[in-house]
């Protein structure tokens, strides 16, 4: 708590002095309701605004939308379109735009959902850096947002999996950063959750939430505090640390699937992930040469 002794000064001065304290409490801290600036020390090297034109699609330059209602491997319920129905841009004022991924219930090639999912496979992969997407969460049982990364090589989990943020409607209040790999996927992800002061709903405001993937380090963060730190030491015996390689970024809304359950009588849709930004950058003179960590094996 911050506290101010008043001295004997003229009174105009402890007005002023007043003033200035107050304008300074009111811009300590990370203020979910406005932007964060550009992070220092780091360079941006990739970052899409979403302040195309007011209904457009997604820059196709940058996202590609995949599509189908197979599952996805986790029993999901929607289907992924690439209509902008389900992905789009709102920004009614011209300049600040963000992008919508909306859930819908409704009957689309045998589903009862749909909804979209946006890679950026092929179009950009990068190895190490800060990725950071400042968005605003759906919310609702069996609502399942993600915004997270895999590895452009082999076959998941090999490849490598790095969650920035997973949230199950059912619980408002935890958001999850998850890293998955061989040995240590699925249920036996490692990872940590995150709570919000004062019992705050990640649904109700804007968040930034933010991975730094270094060699051998991976930080995540919630506006900027920092919460979990991984390292290989932190990976099950005889278990490989697969994150050397460069890897793509991912955001949808799922409907369904194991973890968050199925919607219920509680569930109202359509269910909405707003994002403002997402960014990308890189350390000023890049990383030394990288030198493979070895599998952890019990000591003999």
């Amino acid at each position: 708590m911050h506290t101010l002794t008043l001295l004997h000064f003229p009174k105009p001065l402890i007005l002023l002095t007043l003033g200035i304290f107050i304008l300074g409490l009111t811009s300590c801290g990370p203020a979910t309701s406005t932007p964060f600036p550009l992070a220092e020390g780091w360079n941006l090297v990739w970052s899409d605004e979403f302040n195309s034109p007011d209904g457009s699609g997604i820059d196709t330059s940058k996202w590609t939308p995949q599509t189908g209602g197979n599952g996805w491997g986790n029993a999901e319920l929607e289907y992924y379109t690439d209509r902008i129905d389900n992905a789009y841009i709102e920004n009614p004022g011209g300049k600040d735009g963000v992008l919508v991924i909306k859930a819908i219930r409704e009957d689309y090639s045998g589903l009862k959902y749909t909804s979209a999912r946006l890679i950026t496979s092929k179009k950009f992969e990068q190895m190490f850096g800060r990725f950071e997407v400042r968005a605003k969460i759906p919310y609702g049982q069996g609502i399942w947002p993600a915004i997270w990364m895999l590895g452009n090589k082999g076959t998941w989990p090999t490849c490598g999996e790095i969650d920035i943020m997973e949230n199950i409607g059912k619980e408002p209040l935890i958001v999850h950063g998850t890293v998955h790999g061989p040995g240590y996927s699925g249920a036996k992800g490692i990872g940590a959750p995150y709570s919000l002061p004062d019992d705050a709903k990640f649904s109700d405001d804007y968040h930034l939430y933010a991975v730094e993937w270094e060699p051998n380090v991976i930080r995540w963060y919630v506006d900027n505090v920092l919460y979990n730190t991984l390292t290989p030491a932190d990976l099950p015996m005889g278990t490989n640390w697969v994150f050397d390689h460069p890897f793509y970024m991912i955001m949808n809304v799922a409907v369904g699937g194991g973890w968050p359950g199925k919607p219920d009588d509680t569930t109202t849709f359509p269910q909405m992930m707003k994002v403002d930004y997402v960014r990308v950058y890189e350390r000023p003179g890049g990383w030394p040469t990288l030198t493979p960590v070895p599998t952890k094996t019990p000591k003999p």
